[in-house]
C-alpha cells in the first residue's frame, strides 16, 4: 500500500458528493479525516512524554487495579497475550468518563466499562482533556462512517444504530496509548525486529480507526500489517492525514460475513527507526446484543445487485492467520468482549473475574 494508491477524501462527504465517497469506502482508508489537526499534533507530542514517565508512576495505573481493562501494561511485567503469545508492547489503555453502574449479583460483563486511570494532571498538564477531545471527535466520525458504510451495502443509514448503547452519545470511547482506545509503544530490544509487536487477531467490534499516519500511527516506520483473502501480509505504510479503517469481528458477525473483519498484525520495528507509537481507537457496541441473531440482511432475500456483485467478486472467505472473536456465533455481545479481554490480560481476568478466568483456562497458570 503506497501513498499514490486512491483512497475515500472526506472532503467529497464536505462537498455533498456522499456517494462518491460511499464508491470508494471499500478500499479501507480515509484521507483528510474531519479530526481537529492542532488536536491530533497536540497528542502526538504527548505520546511520548506518556512513556517517559518513571516506572514507579506508570505502575501506579497498572490495568490489574480495576476491572475495566484500562490502564497501563508493560510487555516484561504485565503482559498483553495475543493467540497465546505475549505482545512485545508497553501501553496504556484509556476511555472516555463513564461511571460504571455495576451492582452485585449481575452479569460479570456488566463490570468490564468504567473510568480510565489517568496520570496526574501535573505531571503531563492538559494530556486528558487532549485525548478526550481527540476521542470524541472520532467518535463522532465512527458513527457517521458506520452510516455511510450501511449505505455502501444498500441499507438504511441508520440501520446499526440498534447495536449501540442508547443513547449511542452516551457510549464510552476507548483507545490504546500505542478499545479501548489504546497509546502504544513499540519497543526496541535486541533481536526484536520483526517478532511479535502484536499477534495476528480481529478486533471485536464494528471498527478500529487509526491515523496511519503516526496508527494515530504516532511515528514513521512501518509494522502495521493487514492479511489479504488471500493469506497474503501486506504493510500499511504511514501516510500523512490518512486513516486506516479496520473492520472488526462484530461487523461480520450482523452482515452475515459480507463485511468481513481485518485480520491485521503489528511486526516489532527495526532499531534503525527507533521505537514505534500508535494510537487506535476502538468502537464500541452495546453490551446486550446478541450479533448474530440481529442480521442486516433479511435471511432469503437477494443482496442489493452491486452488493452481491462484490461478494461474488470477491470469492469465498479464506482462513486467516486469526480465531478470535468466534464467540458472536452464540454468545451475548458483552460476554464476548469480556472473554476477548481476559484472553488478552490474564492477570485482570484473575483478580477480578476469577470464575470466567477458571472457565476459561482452567487450573492453567497463566
Amino acid at each position: 500500500m503506497s501513498a499514490e494508491q486512491h483512497f475515500p477524501h472526506w472532503s467529497l462527504i464536505v462537498r455533498g458528493e456522499k456517494y462518491s465517497f460511499i464508491s470508494q469506502l471499500r478500499q479501507a482508508f480515509i484521507t483528510d479525516p474531519p479530526v481537529d489537526k492542532t488536536t491530533t499534533a497536540r497528542l502526538v507530542d504527548y505520546v511520548p512524554k506518556l512513556f517517559d514517565l518513571d516506572e514507579v508512576r506508570k505502575d501506579a495505573l497498572g490495568m490489574v487495579n480495576t476491572p475495566h481493562f484500562l490502564g497501563y501494561t508493560h510487555w516484561a511485567v504485565q503482559p498483553e497475550y495475543t493467540a497465546g503469545q505475549i505482545d512485545m508492547r508497553e501501553q496504556f489503555d484509556f476511555g472516555t468518563d463513564y461511571q460504571n453502574q455495576y451492582r452485585e449479583g449481575e452479569p460479570d460483563y456488566m463490570k468490564y466499562w468504567g473510568n480510565a486511570q489517568w496520570p496526574p494532571e501535573e505531571l503531563i498538564p492538559g494530556f486528558k482533556a487532549t485525548l478526550t477531545t481527540y476521542l470524541e471527535q472520532l467518535g463522532s466520525l465512527g458513527f457517521e462512517f458506520m452510516g455511510l458504510l450501511a449505505e455502501a451495502l444498500g441499507l438504511p443509514v441508520d440501520v446499526f444504530d440498534k447495536f449501540y448503547a442508547s443513547p449511542k452519545e452516551s457510549q464510552q470511547h476507548r483507545c490504546k496509548e500505542l478499545l479501548p482506545p489504546k497509546v502504544i509503544k513499540y519497543p526496541i530490544e535486541e533481536g526484536s525486529k520483526g517478532s511479535q509487536g502484536v499477534g495476528p487477531h480481529y478486533d471485536s467490534g464494528f471498527l478500529t480507526l487509526a491515523s496511519i499516519q503516526h496508527l494515530l500511527q504516532a511515528s514513521s516506520q512501518p509494522g502495521l500489517q493487514v492479511q489479504s483473502p488471500s493469506g497474503k501480509w501486506i504493510d500499511a505504510l504511514p501516510i500523512p492525514d490518512t486513516l486506516v479503517v479496520n473492520l472488526g469481528k462484530g461487523i461480520e458477525a450482523v452482515t452475515g460475513g459480507v463485511a468481513r473483519a481485518t485480520c491485521h498484525r503489528v511486526l516489532s520495528p527495526d532499531p534503525v527507526y527507533g521505537p514505534r507509537y500508535s494510537i487506535p481507537y476502538f468502537q464500541m457496541i452495546s453490551q446486550t446484543v446478541y450479533l448474530d441473531k440481529m442480521r442486516v440482511f433479511e435471511e432469503g432475500k437477494p443482496l442489493p445487485v452491486e452488493v452481491e456483485k462484490l461478494v461474488q467478486a470477491r470469492g469465498p472467505a479464506q482462513a486467516t492467520d486469526a480465531v478470535n472473536y468466534s464467540e458472536y456465533s452464540h454468545d451475548l455481545s458483552g460476554v464476548v468482549a469480556l472473554i476477548g479481554r481476559i484472553k488478552s490480560h490474564p492477570d485482570v481476568g484473575r483478580r477480578h473475574y476469577p470464575e470466567r478466568f477458571k472457565e476459561i483456562f482452567g487450573d492453567e497458570d497463566m
